[in-house]
């Protein structure tokens, strides 16, 4: 493999593992914390015919990344408040050009990223997007992730019905080892 192309995936493989780092204690979103307006999408009624209509988004946020960096990442929490199972099946965003589910997974004491199909909230139940987890990346931004700023998110579920949310883009660094 030539030097300039070995550099050019190591690169990449390093933007995408600090884009999935852990939060350090002291920037770790408050897990109970009650969300902003802005930043959640309206809970409603638990017997709603659409899986968007039941899904309430809480506490959204996006990784800030040094200008230049091709990939970020997204978590959020997802509260499914009817009697049905429901899955978020893919996501979207202005800020990337793709845009994908993911987790994390101990390939023999290896943590590895991968991408999943869906991410499965069970009826009256919540799943926590976060890093080192299940997450959203981000991948070949379109522009930068500044803190302060927000980036859009749009989930579909498996029923094609859509809810949008906007997560404020945080500084978010992974632990010292």
């Amino acid at each position: 493999m030539k030097p300039v192309y070995r550099i050019a995936v190591l690169s990449a493989l390093i933007s995408l593992l600090v884009a999935c780092g852990e939060k350090t204690a002291e920037n770790k979103a408050p897990e109970a914390a009650s969300p902003t307006p802005a930043a959640s999408t309206e809970a409603k009624p638990a017997s709603a015919s659409k899986a968007a209509d039941g899904i309430t988004v809480e506490n959204p946020f996006a990784r800030a990344v040094p200008p230049g960096q091709p990939n970020s990442a997204s978590f959020m929490t997802l509260v499914n408040t009817s009697d049905v199972d429901h899955s978020v099946k893919s996501a979207a965003s202005p800020v990337a050009a793709t845009v994908e589910l993911h987790t994390h997974t101990n390939n023999n004491g290896v943590m590895e990223m991968r991408q999943v199909e869906q991410i499965d909230i069970p009826a009256k139940g919540r799943v926590e997007l976060k890093p080192g987890g299940l997450h959203i990346m981000l991948i070949g931004l379109k522009q930068d992730m500044k803190v302060g700023e927000n980036a859009p998110i749009t989930l579909t579920f498996e029923d094609g019905s859509t809810t949008t949310t906007n997560a404020p883009i945080q500084e978010i660094t992974p632990p010292a080892h």
